[in-house]
């Protein structure tokens, strides 16, 4: 992987070209980014520049025998660690070394633009803890006595770290805080809420931005052949997500359809709230409509909601007359434009903790039928004016 071909910031790249070039690689450097800003890209970029034979103009050559390994995700010195559980082909002790075709060819039928949900799907992980276990700790551990291959660095990414196992973490704190020479640890995470301090003091942190509108509407455009104004209107939802952005350009007119339930939704607790009267609002058949969701499993229901506490997140922006912040497609703004005098700073924390209380629910595998019609008269209460 080339810095050219990452999707990251210009003056990031640069920084951890100056890294190199100066000689002033911290042995542990923590790349913390959210989902979609394409950190494992950065981190094998980086990781490839720093092998590379004959790095020139900030970027590797991409023609040395250390990149073309590199390039296959193949170099002997490289050494890739991440979240695993018990497959199909691998049914006892799991760990990254077992996995590491399956995780590589995970990473190139996707471009590289990889998230922890795509991953445990990969796996057919269901219900299975998916994490850094203690065998890979000792992996290693064993791997940092032995001598580099090439004679140069030896590169650990621990992808998605905040998936170190409780009992598997505390093994690596000597390792990061004293390793062999020439080693060097990158660790990616997406939140450092559940990294253990002790391994966050060990080291450096990175920070990776959200990609920009324009970037992800350019690739968009280029990549998937999407006409501008649908790509614009995805990039602007994507919130620099570019997987998210994959997503929603892959899944056909997912965008309208989460628009059409929100909208069925709204207009009949906006018209109950009113006129406080369940059979001129007919809630039986908008409640039928929305219930279809539910035959789409978990995930659809997940999604209705998240998609729902944006959406709300959006009405009070654009009541409050703060359009620049507002996240939405075109199509979105009509909608968005027909409720937001319902949404004002008094009801505004109460209706998102509402929401979010009823996504908590579900993904506890609470009954949907349930828990969205309480849902619905919650927020009919809010906007009932008093």
């Amino acid at each position: 992987m080339l810095f050219k071909n990452v999707m990251a910031d210009e003056a990031l790249k640069r920084q951890l070209v100056s890294l190199v070039d100066e000689n002033r690689i911290s042995h542990a450097q923590l790349f913390l980014g959210k989902e979609g800003t394409h950190g494992f890209a950065l981190a094998i970029a980086y990781a490839q520049y720093l092998c590379c034979e004959d790095r020139h103009d900030g970027d590797s050559c991409g023609k040395c025998h250390s990149c073309v390994m590199f390039e296959k995700l193949q170099h002997p010195d490289l050494h890739l660690i991440f979240p695993n559980c018990t497959t199909k082909g691998v049914d006892k002790d799991p760990d990254s070394k077992k996995l590491a075709n399956v995780f590589r060819n995970f990473v190139f039928n996707r471009n590289y633009h990889i998230d922890f949900n795509s991953w445990g799907k990969e796996l057919d992980s269901k219900n299975k803890e998916i994490s850094i276990n203690i065998r890979d700790c000792a992996n290693i551990i064993q791997q940092n006595s032995i001598r580099a291959h090439e004679n140069g660095y030896k590169i650990y990414i621990l992808w998605m770290a905040e998936k170190l196992h409780h009992t598997a973490a505390p093994k690596l704190l000597k390792t990061l805080e004293e390793p062999e020479n020439k080693t060097l640890f990158i660790l990616l995470a997406e939140s450092s809420d559940h990294i253990l301090p002790t391994i966050l003091s060990r080291t450096q942190l990175v920070k990776i931005p959200p990609i920009s509108d324009t970037i992800i509407k350019e690739h968009l455009m280029v990549d998937k052949n999407i006409p501008e104004d649908i790509a614009t209107d995805i990039a602007t939802i994507a919130e620099g997500n570019y997987v998210k952005a994959l997503s929603l350009s892959e899944e056909n007119n997912e965008i309208h359809h989460l628009l059409t339930e929100y909208n069925i939704f709204l207009r009949s607790i906006t018209s109950y709230a009113q006129n406080l009267d369940l059979k001129q609002v007919n809630y039986l058949q908008t409640q039928d409509y929305i219930l279809n969701i539910k035959k789409d499993g978990k995930e659809a229901c997940k999604q209705f909601l998240r998609y729902m506490l944006r959406m709300f997140r959006n009405e009070l922006l654009l009541n409050l007359q703060v359009k620049e912040l507002v996240k939405a497609t075109k199509e979105e703004y009509d909608c968005l434009d027909t409720y937001k005098s319902f949404f004002t700073l008094k009801n505004a924390q109460p209706l998102l903790q509402d929401c979010s209380q009823a996504l908590y629910h579900i993904e506890r595998n609470c009954n949907f039928s349930i828990v969205i019609t309480d849902l619905y008269f919650k927020i009919a209460q809010h906007f009932i004016k008093r």
